[in-house]
């Protein structure tokens, strides 16, 4: 679909309470592809591409967080959707929260998976992409090589870096915008020194007033944006919960698809009644005998 300008691709599948799933800078909806499995059969699930990445096309205008989120609520009421669950993972976790902060009245909840806007630490990579010339330089020449370690620094489960992630990563290394459209959204995110203290100052303290039901994920072992992000939800977000997955890299919904949604499902489903109007139209989602939330939540 075409919102404000821009060409947006989406997935949807499955009927019921809606749920919109953001992905992470660079990346694509089919991060995803494992969750729209496992949530369809309850849930109609929407994945999209944020603008320039994915098969989306680029912006028509420098793609900040907030640009981002005003593309999202436009796929939204594209499609009717009124309110959601928002899901968002590294870049996609600051942009749902940008979704509630402008539009608070079309979020049920936030799930955060190894989400930017906890710390200033980031993988040496995306800083050295801050210094502009020797960003494009090296964004401008994609090699199988740094497709490959940028796939492998995602996961800790070597077999998830399959030779089709690796085509689709090559395949949209080599857009014609791409470089512009990344260099224009790290440099709004961060620096050489880090991720940028402003936005993530106000964007928390947005979060904190409006108090939507928040749940945090982690993998204990993220490479991109480290574990020691979580120790700032505490202080950040006190009334959200935390849970860290052992041995898992940043994208959990991938590496722990089957633990991700029961976890979230189950949050849920305790956070039902969102609608403000005291009607719970959420699946009852039961916790997984393994699951104990006295010890696994953090």
């Amino acid at each position: 679909m075409t919102v404000e300008g821009a060409d947006l691709r989406y997935r949807t599948t499955g009927e019921g309470p809606d749920v919109v799933l953001l992905h992470g800078i660079a990346r694509s909806l089919e991060d995803w592809d494992e969750q729209h499995e496992l949530l369809s059969p309850h849930f109609r699930v929407t994945s999209v591409d944020l603008p320039g990445f994915g098969e989306s096309g680029p912006p028509t205008a420098p793609n900040t967080m907030e640009t981002m989120a005003r593309a999202v609520l436009g796929v939204m009421t594209e499609l009717g959707i009124e309110r959601a669950h928002l899901v968002g993972n590294s870049m996609g976790g600051a942009v749902a929260m940008q979704v509630a902060a402008l539009a608070p009245e079309r979020v049920r909840t936030l799930v955060l998976a190894n989400s930017a806007g906890f710390g200033r630490t980031v993988t040496p990579a995306l800083r050295l992409m801050a210094i502009r010339p020797l960003g494009r330089f090296l964004l401008k020449r994609p090699n199988t090589k740094q497709i490959y370690n940028a796939e492998r620094g995602l996961y800790v489960s070597r077999e998830l870096v399959t030779p089709e992630r690796l085509d689709r990563g090559m395949r949209f290394a080599r857009r014609p915008h791409g470089p512009d459209v990344m260099l224009t959204t790290l440099n709004g995110m961060g620096n050489l020194w880090g991720v940028r203290a402003r936005w993530r100052r106000e964007l928390l303290a947005r979060m904190v007033e409006l108090d939507i039901p928040t749940f945090v994920l982690w993998g204990q072992k993220d490479l991109i944006l480290p574990i020691a992000h979580s120790e700032a939800v505490a202080t950040a977000l006190p009334n959200a919960t935390l849970h860290v997955f052992p041995n898992t890299g940043h994208l959990p919904q991938v590496e722990r698809a089957e633990e991700f949604s029961r976890l979230i499902q189950t949050f849920w489903a305790a956070n039902s009644d969102t609608t403000g109007d005291g009607v719970d139209d959420t699946p009852d989602a039961a916790p997984h005998p393994d699951h104990d939330p006295e010890t696994s939540d953090r």
